[in-house]
């Protein structure tokens, strides 16, 4: 149980919050690519409490800008591609992608107030069909090699999600091992051959048993928290029978990232991104270490469950999440359809915008929440105290980054539980032809 200054401490996301400044040393997710495909690629984007607008140029180039004209305050987002930049329709007034004012035509002939005026630009970049950005401070952070980011654009697809709830509490169902087998539990197992492009439906690795029967029949499990350069590693395990445990390893990647399997030949990388201290998206990139991706039948998937241009659930709290007293009696725990994105968002939702921890009891299996709010709370001290924090690495550190690993298999090897894991992801490694060659480096 903590304070209600220290919920406050690590949830409110301002320009001026602790945790607000905390994160905006690190590239935050603000559009999928697709976002600004068509005709008119300029999307408003609101992240942490602050208003952007995001466009690509005609030369292709990306550029995100404060939302509000720096002449009288017009929004942006409505602004005409044209002149090298985005322009104003209120004025006219012209601004190129960092944010230099090339024109300001309602005023005289021979003015130079153009030169006086600058709107504020961040950099922006684009990785594996996301779009990042830079509110901080300085040169930002290198990306770590992580395999979602080194992987060929075949083999990543990237998707996102709207919650109406604090982005910590979206993160903190990420860090929690044991409730896939109570929220995410259905009653019956799909045939593990249709499960491509749906997570907890497929059979786990080095076996035919579906991870649905698993997370049932299985629902006490054993989670070690381990520290990593990268944040936290968790392994959780499940006794099958005295010869065989089902083994599951998740990471969580500071600040506010997860890497989790999706299946035996694919994993999962989210983040957790604010919009403001009582919204925030879930951005994923999926990441194959077979085939490419099929990201045609993975977008319909999706597009079936979320709404544009806004990607929100289709199954929200405006109708229940879709519950239904027949479906929760005979097929799923929660009633609430197939979709485990729309149980966590029931699950995280339900808590209230902002989640009220001093009414929470945390029990052992809360073990990783508990171990990341004390880095979160480190690394917000530290950045009050102008102190390095977790994951501000260069280059030459990205470099040294590789994985994380993350696993879901069965282990019948009578093995200990790292030896198969690190064996199982070898494995995976030497047989996908883009890590192989990473292997090999």
């Amino acid at each position: 149980m903590i304070s209600a200054e220290q919920n406050d401490l690590i949830t409110r996301v301002g320009p001026e919050a602790p945790a607000g400044k905390l994160l905006r040393r690190y590239w935050q997710p603000v559009a999928l690519t697709d976002e600004l495909a068509g005709e008119r690629p300029v999307r408003a984007v609101r992240l942490m409490g602050q208003d952007f607008v995001l466009f690509r140029d005609e030369k292709g180039e990306l550029g995100m800008l404060d939302r509000d004209c720096p002449h009288r305050g017009a929004d942006l987002a409505y602004g005409r591609l044209e002149g090298g930049g985005l322009r104003c329709p209120f004025h006219g007034w012209l601004f190129d992608t960092k944010g230099t004012c090339l024109e300001t035509p309602a005023e005289p002939v021979g003015s130079k107030l153009c030169t006086r005026i600058k709107q504020s630009a961040y950099p922006v970049v684009e990785k594996s069909g996301i779009i990042f950005a830079y509110l901080g401070e300085g040169e930002p952070p290198a990306f770590p090699e992580f395999d979602c980011f080194v992987a060929p654009d075949s083999h990543v697809f990237a998707f996102k999600g709207l919650f109406e709830c604090n982005w910590l509490q979206a993160l903190e169902v990420g860090i929690d091992p044991a409730h896939a087998s109570y929220l995410h539990r259905f009653f019956e197992d799909e045939s593990t051959d249709e499960s491509y492009g749906k997570q907890f439906r497929g059979a786990s690795a080095d076996s035919q048993i579906p991870i649905t029967k698993v997370l049932r029949e299985y629902d006490r499990p054993e989670i070690k928290v381990d520290s990593t350069d990268y944040g936290l590693r968790l392994t959780t395990l499940r006794e099958l029978n005295e010869n065989t445990t089902h083994v599951r390893v998740t990471n969580v990647v500071f600040p506010q990232a997860f890497v989790i399997p999706m299946s035996s030949e694919m994993t999962i990388s989210q983040w957790h991104v604010p919009v403001d201290d009582h919204n925030c998206y879930w951005y994923a990139i999926f990441t194959s270490f077979t085939g490419p991706v099929n990201k045609e039948q993975m977008r319909e998937q999706r597009l079936k469950l979320y709404e544009l241009p806004d990607y929100t659930s289709r199954q929200n709290k405006r109708n229940n999440y879709g519950y239904s007293v027949a479906e929760q009696n005979t097929q799923t725990y929660t009633g609430m359809g197939m979709d485990i994105n729309v149980h966590d968002q029931w699950a995280i939702e339900s808590q209230g915008t902002i989640q009220d921890r001093t009414r929470e009891h945390l029990g052992t299996t809360d073990k990783g929440i508990i171990a990341y709010r004390r880095i979160l709370v480190d690394a917000i001290e530290r950045t009050q105290a102008g102190d390095s924090v977790p994951m501000l690495i260069d280059q030459a550190q990205a470099a040294t980054f590789s994985g994380p690993p993350s696993i879901d298999g069965v282990n019948t090897s009578g093995s200990e539980p790292e030896t198969y894991w690190r064996e199982a992801d070898l494995k995976r490694r030497r047989e996908s032809t883009w890590a192989a060659a990473r292997l090999a480096k």
